[in-house]
This record gives C-alpha cells, structure tokens and sequence, in this order.
C-alpha cells in the first residue's frame, strides 16, 4: 500500500456517460471543486455506454411499447412515456446548453434525427396501437406521431420490412420523425476530453477495490493502478456509476441504504447486417412488441444507427445469460454479489422469474437459423449470410422488496441509491439509462447537495431551462424548447445528410 494519501472533492467511479455528465454539471456548478475519476479501462465509454454495446434509441417513449400498459378496462396508461420522455428533453437542453456555450462541438458526431417507429402484427395489436396512438397524439409531447395500418403508406415508412410480406394479417405502424439515434460512446468521449481540459483528474486502468468511511465522515478509497501498486485516496463525495460493477461497490459501502438489493445481469446479442445494399433500404429505429414471458429490454427492434457518420442496420436484442456484471468482469460477480443480507431478497427473485430463467436459457440456446427466424418477422426475405452476431452489453436488473411488488422484485429501469446523509451515491440498473442521464444526475445532485441546491439554481437554469418544471403542464415551453434544442444541436438539417451519406 502506498503511503501517499491523495485528498478531493469528489470522486467519481467509472468512466462511462453518467459519471461524465455529473463531473460536467458538477464542473459548471462548482468550477473550483476538485473531481477526480477512476475507469479500470484504458479509456472512457468501453462498457455499458460503448456505441456497440446499446440500441443508441434517445429514449423519448415515441417507439417503445413497453411504456405504455394497457389497463384492464382497455385504455392506455401512457403516464410512463410521458416521464421518460420529458427526462430525455431534460437531456437535449443540457447538451444543447454545452454545444452553445462551445464546451463541446460537432454535436452531428453523436445524435443525429431519425424516425422512431412502433409496428405491430395482428388484429389486436393493431387495435392496441390505434389506441395508443389516439392517447399519444392528443399530448403535446408527442404531436408529430403519425399511425397508418395502410399497406401501400408502410411501403414509403418502411419499405424493407413491407417487402415480399405474403402474410394477410393486418399490420400497422406509428411514425415520429422527431426521433434520434445517439451515438452514448462519442457523447461520453466528448465530455471526458472536456473534463480533462478543466483539470479533471481522469485515471484510466486505476481499478477502485474497496471504500470506507473514514472518522471525519469522508470516504477513503483503496485503489490499485496500472502497475498494481495500491493507492489510497479520499473525498468528501463519491459517485458509483460502474454500470453492472456498480452494485459489489455500493456493498462494500457498507451503508444501510445498501442492504437487501441484489442484481440480476442479463447479456445482450444484436444481429449487424453486414450488406450495404440492405442496410440503404431502411432508415428509421423500429420497436416491436415483447414476447409473452420476455423482459422489458428484450423488445425486438430493427435499428438504423449512425456510428462513426457510417449507417449500420442492427436487429434485436437477444437475451443471454452470464454471471458477469460487466462485459470485462468476472464469472464469479453475480455469486459475489449475494450477502446474507440480501440472500432472502434474491432467492424469493428466483422463485418469482421462473419463467425468465426459462425464457433466457431458451435465448441463449438459440441458433442462429432460429434468430433469423425472429429476424423475418421484420424483414421476410433476410438472408443468413447477410448478418453477423455482436455481443452488447451487459445489464444488470435491479432486485429488491418493495411495498408493491413484496421481496425480490425484479426492477426494470435505472435507480440512485443513496446514502442518508448524501456522501455516496451509486446508479444502478439499465434501460433507458444514458438517454435520461441528465435527469438521474439532477437526482443525484438533488439527494446529496440539498445544502447548495438553492444557491445553483439559476445556474442549473441556465443549463435546463425547464429545470423544476413539468413540460406537459407548460405545453407553452415544449414548441420553444423543441426548436431550440433542434437549433443547437443541429437537427433541422441533418436527416437529409444521413439519406444522402
């Protein structure tokens, strides 16, 4: 162990979007604190946030099924979209707050418009989407949705997938063409490189093995760099954001705050298309719906995706299962993650998600033929030398008791823990995670900094101009703030160049 004890502000764990969009606020909030951040790898954005290994949806709930439950009395509850939708405008007023203030540049590198699109097969999933639709459409939100269940209109919205369909069931589709396709790894990237020009102190291949609370109420942090040698250091505040790695940290913790949680990882398969002539017959992201007994993240979705200004045509997810946390972690992460305070809470999980167990392993046992299978529900006539298998992701679902689901319930989404006294908090979970990172990091600041939240408000102002307002009870704000984010971050003009690229 290094004798040398190095003290900061804050510490930051991870290098990925979420801790670098706290150290970026943070920096604009308080420009003399000292941050200093912690990545095991050799660069910023390798795991969770990596353009490889997410969907790169901005998540603003015009596209995904799953936020909108269908109530018994057949109505849609589109209470969820909204919320997910209104964090995401939280996130393009703050990176169009950076793109004006020339923190960072060429935004085109890392969101670009696309149309977000729903399609559904079947007489009662078509009823459903119409439903939906006339929900959706009604909220200012979402006023540019378009529904058409007219074949000869799907051949212009989609005409890859219309193409040789043989089927006679009726199928519909809605269409935003205010969706987006983001690019989380050039977005995490652009931050860190702005970071380091405000004298962030950034440590790559420095691997933080445990954390302790010290007797004057700071935290010390056992780290190992890149030589293997231990070095010790402290802050008054620490951020987990490891994405799957973060749950052993916040164990470690030791905080109360900290028991009874448990994580569930859950891999992530796409299939890439790897013929130009195929992928230039599609250009939109396309959500269908889940399989009876799938999880939430596992909707199948043909996407466009834009990375490194090339288009790709991806197709999935397929669900898999390992017992790391991270893509770089360890086979023995999910056993390690299992205490006796959170054994009760884990095996009452299992008992309950029998039948996701089943419907992973039957994913992970799947072939190849059988996920073109999958594939030709979306495009008819694919064919299996065209696409190649990629390996996302990892995602590591929330498990814990709660007063409506009992003990061990399986949570889908992203969730700050924090500790009473605001010292130390970890994100943990999954999907839409970075596309609301701006709203969870307001959380986190909200949690832990109360004390000075009065004192940054007009700053925080500055950087979200909706900031402690309710966009649907302002529907004045939402034209405004469109345009002007689309001003900022260049996305008036930029469909065009995708066609044409």
């Amino acid at each position: 162990m290094s004798n040398q004890q190095t003290e900061t502000d804050v510490i930051l764990i991870g290098a990925g979007v979420m801790s670098a969009t706290l150290g970026t606020m943070l920096k604009e909030l308080v420009p003399d604190w000292k941050i200093t951040v912690f990545e095991k790898l050799p660069s910023a954005g390798e795991e969770s946030s990596n353009e490889w290994n997410n969907a790169g949806t901005g998540h603003a709930a015009l596209c995904e099924l799953n936020y909108t439950a269908e109530k018994p009395d057949g109505s849609i509850d589109i209470t969820k979209a909204i919320d997910v939708n209104e964090q995401f405008q939280v996130s393009m007023q703050f990176w169009s707050y950076l793109v004006n203030a020339n923190l960072i540049r060429n935004p085109q590198d890392f969101i670009m418009r696309l149309p977000h699109m729903s399609m559904v097969q079947g007489a009662q999933d078509v009823a459903y989407l119409r439903k939906r639709f006339e929900a959706m459409s009604k909220n200012p939100l979402f006023h540019d949705m378009e529904f058409s269940d007219d074949p000869s209109r799907l051949k212009e919205w989609i005409p890859l997938i219309m193409k040789d369909r043989t089927s006679n069931e009726p199928i519909a589709a809605t269409k935003s063409d205010s969706g987006t396709d983001v690019n989380f790894g050039a977005l995490t990237r652009m931050l860190f490189s702005h970071l380091k020009n405000q004298n962030v102190d950034i440590r790559y291949q420095h691997s933080v093995n445990d954390l302790k609370r010290t007797s004057n109420g700071s935290w010390e942090l056992k780290v190992q760099n890149h030589h293997g040698q231990l070095e010790r250091h402290t802050a008054k505040f620490v951020f987990i954001g490891g994405g799957g790695g973060s749950l052993p940290l916040l164990q470690k913790s030791g905080i109360p705050e900290s028991k009874h949680i448990g994580g569930f990882p859950i891999s992530g398969l796409f299939m890439v298309c790897n013929n130009p002539e195929v992928v230039a017959q599609h250009h939109a992201k396309v959500y269908g719906k889940a399989k009876v007994g799938a999880p939430p993240m596992s909707v199948p979705h043909l996407d466009t995706r834009f990375i490194d200004h090339q288009k790709s045509l991806l197709f999935g997810p397929f669900a898999g299962f390992s017992p790391k946390f991270l893509k770089t972690g360890s086979l023995f992460d999910l056993f390690g993650s299992i205490k006796p305070n959170n054994m009760l809470t884990m095996l009452a999980a299992g008992a309950k998600n029998l039948s996701l167990t089943k419907y992973l392993v039957q994913q992970v046992m799947l072939s190849k033929e059988k996920r073109m299978e999958e594939l030709r529900e979306f495009i008819p006539n694919a064919k299996s030398e065209d696409w190649d298998m990629l390996v996302a992701g990892q995602r590591v679902q929330v498990i814990k008791d709660t007063d409506i689901g009992g003990k061990g319930t399986l949570r889908f989404g992203t969730e700050v823990v924090s500790a009473a006294d605001g010292s130390i908090a970890a994100l943990l979970g999954a999907s839409p995670g970075a596309s609301t990172a701006v709203s969870v990091m307001l959380e986190v600041i909200e949690k832990c900094f109360p004390q000075h939240v009065k004192a940054w408000e007009p700053k925080l102002r500055e950087m979200i101009p909706s900031y402690g307002l309710s966009l649907v009870e302002h529907p004045e704000l939402i034209q405004d703030m469109h345009a002007a984010t689309a001003q900022a971050l260049g996305l008036n003009s930029n469909s065009k160049l995708q066609i044409a690229r």
